[in-house]
């Protein structure tokens, strides 16, 4: 394989991996409300403690983040507000239905794709979509019905997967900055959103330092190991691949949460969820697989 093959497969595992740690990140989430937070600034803990881990990056590579200019910093709003609505989300809404209503990205990143980057919508895509689709719908006992957004979180849901499709093509378009300087601006402009809303709706609400350094002996370690290497992740690999395709790879967050929520939160795990699982999964496999498969003709036929 050449260095471009390569690139584009670890590409493809990086927007796999980051999809299953994103899948797990209601687990810490849950864990900090049960202690009493108050639920706004669950989030802008959530965001602020791996900003603050950052520091000493963002110290020392002030001057790529200078470079890179607006540009690179609106690349990682996008990025960062995407999931900022999408924590929020939970908040006003029954999780279920959030998730459901951020994961019609792949259509909106399809269609971005296609009108500014110009890349085109191939059958085999649009089979991958319906795919993976069903198999959500499946896993949340809702057959063929689209929940109707009908409040707040619903709406800021859909919001989120709408503004991450964007993020998205974004990344497509930036491919020159490093993962780890949009690392950074994702999780400081997170922070500051967050941080804005707390101040708005919730100001009287902040915890206390005796309530959230607790809190920190098994944050940082979590964020260190996992929630870092997952963002840098799902910031490096949508930099070399279509839109569309990362939407359906990022959807190993629905089989990740799946199985961890039957896990760790008691929920049902049977043969609905596997038959979802399975769609999804199949999802994310037919365009590699068909591409692999397409390789190996052409070199079949080269010989």
């Amino acid at each position: 394989m050449n260095l471009s093959k390569n690139t584009d497969l670890l590409a493809r595992f990086a927007c796999l991996f980051a999809g299953a740690i994103w899948g797990l990140f209601w687990i810490p989430l849950r864990a900090i409300a049960d202690t009493g937070i108050h639920g706004l600034w669950t989030p802008l803990i959530w965001f602020g403690v791996p900003a603050c881990c950052l520091i000493p990056v963002i110290i020392s590579r002030w001057r790529h983040f200078r470079v890179g200019g607006w540009n690179l910093q609106i690349t990682a709003l996008t990025a960062g507000l995407a999931l900022t609505l999408y924590t929020f989300s939970f908040i006003y809404t029954e999780v279920v239905r959030a998730m459901l209503l951020f994961y019609l990205t792949p259509v909106w990143s399809t269609i971005l794709a296609r009108l500014i980057l110009g890349d085109a919508i191939t059958g085999l895509r649009i089979l991958a979509m319906t795919l993976a689709i069903t198999g959500m719908l499946i896993i949340f006992g809702l057959g063929m019905n689209f929940p109707i957004p009908r409040n707040i979180g619903d709406w800021l849901g859909l919001a989120s997967g709408m503004v991450w499709a964007l993020a998205a093509v974004k990344l497509r378009q930036s491919d020159k900055f490093a993962a780890i300087d949009l690392t950074c601006g994702f999780f400081g402009w997170s922070m500051l959103v967050a941080f804005t809303v707390c101040l708005v709706l919730a100001p009287h609400a902040a915890p206390s330092a005796a309530e959230i350094i607790p809190l920190l002996y098994w944050m940082v370690p979590i964020i260190v190991l996992l929630v870092l290497p997952g963002a840098v992740a799902s910031l490096w690999g949508p930099k070399f691949l279509n839109p569309g395709l990362v939407g359906l790879l990022f959807m190993t967050e629905i089989i990740f949460g799946s199985i961890s929520a039957a896990l760790f939160a008691g929920e049902p795990f049977g043969s609905r969820e596997v038959s979802g699982i399975l769609l999804i999964a199949s999802a994310s496999l037919l365009e590699p697989v068909s591409d692999l498969l397409r390789a190996r003709r052409a070199a079949r036929n080269f010989s």
